[in-house]
């Protein structure tokens, strides 16, 4: 028997004479994976090529014609061409004419062409209504059917008509639309595959020059100078010891750089007595980068969870237990149990199992398969309510860790204080700013700022009406 290859069959049932014809300039790769995908999905496609040869490569079910010819049997043409080639569509422009052209073509660089593409498009074929769509989607995504990543399709367009036939074919491939504008945004969405993790740069950047940070100045505490004073040599703390300090104190420390820009917004409404002004460009930004921030945080957290299970088997933990077991047993000497002692080590170590476990929690319901099914107060409670919660026991963890040790003397190497007290200074100060803000007297003048109440709203409202005087 002849096998059948299912990638080419049909999804859907529609009568030829029903079947809505769609016109692919461009048998490459992208051309042929949109084509196939619309076959699939029951349209009829017609691909315009310079050589009009049935090819192997091009989806069964497809006609293949010339440029003109092709054009005529469609008045929706994807142009899956490159933007080199665009002056081919100028001895076309009669053919052209009231059809709807969906432009899919992206740039090798961001800002490469004075111009977007597809308004260079509307350029050389000013009759045609030209739309800017798919060149969000990879030919791989189509072909795979991978496409729970890249479901969304920007789409702009100046004439609303032939961008809302774009966008039915758009959900009848299955994909989400998302409507742009005008053909002045095509600019921006051929800009955005371009984009390497846009959202990302900052807390990379951030979280990158906090553990250098930390990581030298332990370095230098832990290292360097038990080898001046003490000549000790203490490199083999590189390997553990030093990042099982650098992990918690940066997950901690954006922890709380993530509700920071928080308390900083709310008091710049209370300053400002009003919600109606923008916040500064660099906040906006910042607030912006909050879920990236909490996810490298948590990135931190596992990591210094498992640097933690490592301790019990490293020599030099062996060691030391070792020695210190022996030298008990030829002095015949043993410490007492002391009860304060045990309850800071187990309050100590209850407050991070907890301090992790919401931290997770954290985690899980900033993804998008998690956030789309809880409503938006659900959301805000386990974000914001949560997320507090959160930092309180990850800093309560911190404190009773250091304990009085933070503030002795002793514990100063050159002036420089324990890396831990480093870890305290940005949660400790939204901690405080946070509980300042929720207190009666303020969160009442706050709630009604948010709630579109302005504190100059009656200057403002009689200058305007002297203004209108006038």
């Amino acid at each position: 028997m002849e096998k059948t290859s299912t990638d080419t069959l049909p999804l859907t049932t529609i009568p030829p004479e029903e079947q809505e014809t769609v016109c692919i300039f461009g048998t490459g790769d992208f051309g042929r994976s949109l084509g196939l995908k619309m076959i699939q999905c029951g349209y009829s496609v017609v691909f315009g090529s310079r050589n009009a040869r049935k090819s192997s490569l091009l989806p069964s079910g497809a006609e293949v014609l010339g440029y003109s010819e092709a054009a005529q049997k469609s008045d929706i043409i994807i142009i899956a061409i490159h933007r080199e080639h665009y002056d081919l569509l100028t001895t076309l422009t009669e053919v052209l004419r009231g059809k709807i052209l969906v432009d899919v073509s992206n740039n090798l660089k961001i800002h490469q062409y004075p111009e977007s593409n597809a308004e260079y498009l509307a350029q050389l074929v000013p009759g045609a209504h030209i739309v800017k769509a798919f060149n969000t989607i990879s030919a791989w995504a189509l072909q795979s059917g991978a496409l729970d990543a890249s479901r969304q399709v920007f789409v702009c367009g100046n004439d609303s008509k032939a961008k809302q036939r774009v966008m039915d074919i758009v959900r009848a491939l299955g994909l989400t639309p998302l409507d742009q504008g005008s053909l002045l945004a095509a600019s921006e969405i051929e800009d955005y595959p371009l984009q390497l993790f846009p959202m990302w740069k900052f807390p990379f950047y951030f979280s990158a020059i906090l553990c250098i940070f930390l990581f030298v100045y332990c370095i230098i505490r832990d290292v360097i100078y038990p080898y001046v004073n003490e000549k000790k040599d203490q490199t083999f703390r590189i390997a553990i010891s030093i990042p099982n300090r650098v992990f918690p104190i940066a997950a901690l420390t954006l922890l709380a750089v993530v509700y920071l820009p928080g308390v900083i917004a709310a008091i710049l409404q209370l300053y400002r007595g009003t919600k109606y002004r923008r916040f500064p460009n660099w906040l906006d930004h910042w607030m912006l980068c909050r879920k990236q921030l909490g996810l490298i945080a948590l990135g931190f957290a596992f990591l210094h969870v498992i640097y933690t299970l490592l301790i019990p088997i490293r020599y030099y933990v062996r060691w030391r237990l070792g020695n210190f077991t022996a030298t008990q047993a030829i002095s015949k000497k043993e410490n007492p149990f002391i009860t304060t002692r045990a309850w800071l080590s187990d309050s100590y170590l209850s407050l991070g199992v907890l301090g992790f476990f919401f931290f997770v929690l954290l985690g899980i319901t900033s993804l998008p398969s998690v956030s789309n099914i809880v409503n938006w107060r659900e959301f805000r409670f386990v974000q914001s309510k949560l997320g507090y919660l959160t930092l309180i026991l990850c800093t309560a963890h911190t404190l009773i860790y250091g304990g009085d040790r933070f503030l002795r003397p002793s514990s100063l190497r050159w002036y420089l204080p324990s890396a831990y007290i480093l870890a305290l200074i940005i949660p400790c100060t939204v901690l405080v700013i946070k509980f300042i803000l929720v207190l009666p007297c303020v969160d009442k003048t706050l709630t009604r700022i948010r709630q579109g109440w302005e504190r100059n709203s009656k200057v403002s409202k009689s200058a305007l009406n002297g203004q209108t005087d006038i």
